[in-house]
This record gives structure tokens, C-alpha cells and sequence, in this order.
């Protein structure tokens, strides 16, 4: 079988060529439009109760701004997406909603209240290779505490975390916050000689795939390098063989409890200051959970968490989906992580040139809905309810009709097109509309309005034998009283939500 030719990036696009989305980009639809939004708002929610308070940061920031911080370099377009203001400076779409925040409080840090708890929603993108749950546009919603030192902010952040994940849908043994601190971290890879800060980061990546390439695919990465199913290659970290053996030792340290992990996590990275320094960070986080009642099957303590932005400095905390489907092919499908954050105390200080305590979490809305959309978990939304143009020289009737359900507050409209009877039935099918409402020469002669239960005569129509027993039975069809047109159409309706 030969291969399908690849198409000429430079070629000029003509028809059915020029239809296409960039890579990363997607297109949604209602039902995932309205599940984000509705997942934004339990989540928001959640914060609210916490404390916090909205804040809402513009789409570009400074390229300047958010300087070394950038995913995976310091120069515009590499990780973010820039372009160069008629000032002749760069400006990037935010690649996240926490380096917006750090110029806000610095700007504004004489008339914030300190602590400063805001919450935050919206799309970021990303200049990065796009893949399954990964994009370059997405939708994120954050909580931060700004001005907050100690572990018991983290605590907070963590547990504030799981409550958010139930308030998005996840269940019971659905999801964990996997918890570490970058103290531990930077205490093993100093134990290994991965002193300068290119190495470091390269480590800190490596570990952050775990979840996605499993124990072999970041040996590979911690090692000489690995190359993907698309054949680009990633350059490793260059350990040996022994520092990576001790570096994934300390990765899979973790263990039943957070209590267990503990004590494992004393004997992995040895006695040094940074080591001990921490443990004790862990073991407050630990007292801090079980005060605010924080089950163990919620929140785990993972030695293998790093969290890939370089901007963290302390507790580093990750939400993972544990819940499996199966994708259309009947392939087993694992989101993952879905959520992250952690403490970022020198982020602020680029501006300020003061260090300010900063904790922070993230909810990745976009992979969390496309997750429980995979498995089947956010339902189709009804459409509207239908009202079919039976007198296509004079439509009046049928924009009376509704007119009045919308007065009524049910979500109608009448159709717009030029086709007959049939194609506007087909029409109401793949809108999704519960109730199709007909109103002819016929029904205004008699008072009153044909309406088809469209979910209800669906049923019925399976059923059915023949066409002529169809035609006869009409299911799921019923003439009412004008005056009863709203009361029986918000009857099906509501039945229908």
C-alpha cells in the first residue's frame, strides 16, 4: 500500500484546502462550550468560598515581562506566541495565568490587601507541539495567594485543589493532587552533580513526563536522549547510568500514605540541609491537610511531580484524572494531569526586586472537559424547540409562534430556510431540538398547533415496521389548543433536560 503524499507546506491552497484549523486550535461546539462554562463556574465557586477574589488580566502581556519564565526559552516565539507592537516592542499571549498576575501585584502592591487572593479565568496559548488533550489554546482557572510565606498557604492551595476537582465532576477514586517540593528535588540532583541550571531544568522536564513515557522513556530523557513516535529527537540530561538510577529511585519513592512516603522520602535523599529543609515542608503540609479534613485518597505525596515551568521554588503540587475509557477506536484513553500549581517566591521579585512569598493552582479546564468528554461524561445539550414554516410565501405565522415561546422563556425559533416539510424535520433532528411546532392553514382554521415530542416519537419509531404504520401513528405527534401550546411544549421540554 503506498503511502499518502505529503502535501507541499508552501503550495497554494485552493477550495476544500483552505478549509482547515491550525494544529492546537480547536473549534467547540455548544455542548463543550456550555460544560466549560459551567466547569469555570463550580470551580470559580470554590474559590469564591475560599476567600478569593476575581481578577481579570489582558491576553498580551510584555515579551519583557514574562522574561525568563517563558516555557522553554527567554526570546519571543519560543514557547509563547509574540508580535511586535507599532512601539516596535514585543508583546506575547499570556502562557499562563500566573506571570499576568506577578506584574499586577507588583504594580499595584502599595493598595493591595496583603495577603492577596485573587482567582482568575480565560485563555492562554502556547507555542508548543500540540498533541491527544494538549493544545495550544486553552482555558485555565487559578487561584493564588500573594504575600502568604509557609506551608500552611500550600496546605491551603492543595486541599482548596481537591475540592475543586469534585466541584468539576471528578468523583470519589477518580482524581489525586500528587504533592512534592522543589527543596527535595534540588537536594537529589545536587547529590547527582547537576549543578548548572541547563541541566537542571533538562532533569526537572524529564521527570515531569513520567506519567506519559513511563520509567524507560525519561531514563532515556534523563540519559543520552530519546527520540518520539514522530521521529524529532529531545537531547537528555547526560547522567550516567548510576545518577540516573539514583534519580528515579528517589522519583518512585513515594507510598501508601503520605505518612509512609514521609519516611521513605527520609531515607532517598539523605541528611544534607536542603534535604531537611524539605522534609519539614512536607511533614507541615501533612498537619496543614489534616486540619482542613483532607483525605488520604485525595491528596498524595509523589516524589516524581516536578511541574515543568521554572518559575516554582518550593511545593510543587499536580491534580491527575485516574478515571480510563476507551476512545471511538476502542483504544484505552488516560488524561492525566489536569491541574497543577505550586510556590513561586522569586516571580514578583523581578519586578520588585524584593522577594514575595507566592503560592498558587491551576485547573486546566480544556483537558479536564475533553476528558470527561472522552468518557462520555458531558451530555448533549437539547437545542432549540423548532417552529417549522409550513407557508413559505408568508412565514408570519410561524415567527409569531415563536416569538411567543421565546416570551415565554423556552428557548424556540422559527426556521429560516427555504426547504419543505421533510428537510425541515431533518433540520430540527440535528439541531437538537426536543420539539418540533408546526402551525398551518389547517391548525389555525382549528385553534391550534401540531407539536412532535421528537425524543419521545424517536422512541416510539423504533418500534415500527413499515412506513404506512409511521405514517399512521405519527409518534411522538399531538394536536393541543393554542392556548396550551406553552404549558405542553415546556412540559416536554423540561422533561427532556
Amino acid at each position: 500500500m503506498s503511502k499518502k503524499k505529503k502535501q507541499d507546506p508552501d503550495a497554494p491552497k485552493t477550495g476544500k484546502d483552505l478549509a482547515r484549523s491550525p494544529r492546537g486550535f480547536p473549534d467547540r461546539r455548544e455542548g463543550l462550550i456550555h460544560a466549560q462554562a459551567e466547569m469555570i463556574d463550580r470551580v470559580t465557586s470554590v474559590y469564591r468560598r475560599w476567600g478569593f477574589e476575581a481578577l481579570d488580566t489582558g491576553a498580551f502581556e510584555y515579551a519583557d515581562a514574562l522574561g525568563k519564565f517563558l516555557p522553554d526559552d527567554d526570546r519571543p516565539n519560543a514557547g509563547v506566541f509574540s508580535l511586535q507592537d507599532d512601539d516596535e516592542q514585543w508583546i506575547s499571549l499570556r502562557y499562563d495565568l500566573t506571570a499576568p498576575l506577578a506584574r499586577f501585584a507588583a504594580e499595584n502592591w502599595q493598595t493591595l490587601p496583603k495577603p492577596f487572593r485573587r482567582y482568575a479565568s480565560g485563555p492562554v496559548w502556547r507555542n508548543e507541539k500540540p498533541g491527544p488533550g494538549r493544545f495550544r489554546e486553552f482555558l485555565q482557572c487559578d487561584a493564588d495567594t500573594v504575600g502568604a510565606p509557609g506551608p500552611h498557604a500550600d496546605a491551603e492551595m492543595i486541599a482548596m485543589a481537591a475540592e475543586a476537582m469534585r466541584a468539576a465532576g471528578a468523583g470519589d477514586s477518580e482524581f489525586v493532587v500528587r504533592v512534592n517540593t522543589r527543596r527535595l528535588l534540588n537536594a537529589v540532583l545536587s547529590g547527582v552533580g547537576a549543578s548548572d541550571a541547563g541541566t537542571h531544568l533538562t532533569i526537572l522536564r524529564a521527570l515531569d513526563k513520567m506519567d506519559r513515557l513511563g520509567e524507560s522513556g525519561v531514563a532515556d530523557l534523563l540519559g543520552k536522549g530519546r527520540m518520539d513516535d514522530s521521529g524529532d529527537f529531545t537531547k537528555g540530561a547526560g547522567l550516567d547510568p548510576e545518577q540516573v538510577k539514583r534519580v528515579l529511585a528517589f522519583a518512585q519513592a513515594g507510598r501508601e500514605t503520605r505518612g509512609e512516603t514521609l519516611e521513605a522520602l527520609g531515607q532517598a535523599v539523605g541528611t544534607g540541609e536542603e534535604a531537611q529543609a524539605g522534609l519539614d515542608e512536607l511533614t507541615a503540609i501533612a498537619r496543614a491537610l489534616e486540619a482542613f479534613g483532607c483525605p488520604e485518597g485525595d491528596v498524595a505525596f509523589d516524589p516524581s511531580v516536578v511541574r515543568g515551568l521554572e518559575y516554582y521554588t518550593g511545593p510543587v503540587f499536580e491534580a491527575e484524572l485516574l478515571r480510563e475509557t476507551l476512545d471511538e477506536d476502542g483504544n484505552t484513553v488516560r488524561i492525566g494531569s489536569v491541574g497543577g500549581g505550586g510556590r513561586y517566591d522569586d516571580l514578583v521579585a523581578r519586578f520588585t526586586g524584593e522577594k514575595v512569598p507566592a503560592t498558587g493552582f491551576s485547573v486546566g479546564i480544556s483537558r479536564l472537559a475533553t476528558a470527561f468528554a472522552i468518557s462520555g461524561n458531558i451530555d448533549a445539550l437539547n437545542g432549540p424547540v423548532v417552529v417549522l414554516n409550513l407557508n413559505r410565501e408568508d412565514p408570519s405565522d410561524a415567527l409569531r409562534v415563536a416569538t411567543e415561546l421565546r416570551n415565554a422563556g423556552i428557548r424556540a425559533e422559527a426556521y429560516m430556510g427555504g426547504s419543505g416539510m421533510r428537510p425541515q424535520m431533518k433540520y430540527a433532528d440535528r439541531r437538537g431540538a426536543p420539539v418540533a411546532v408546526m402551525v398551518g392553514e389547517d391548525e389555525i382554521a382549528k385553534g391550534v398547533v401540531t407539536i412532535k415530542d421528537l425524543k419521545e416519537g424517536a422512541k416510539q419509531a423504533a418500534a415500527i415496521k413499515s412506513n404506512a404504520e409511521y405514517r399512521e401513528a405519527r409518534p411522538g405527534q399531538f394536536e393541543a389548543p393554542r392556548s396550551e401550546m406553552i404549558a405542553r411544549v415546556r412540559e416536554i421540554v423540561e422533561a427532556a433536560e
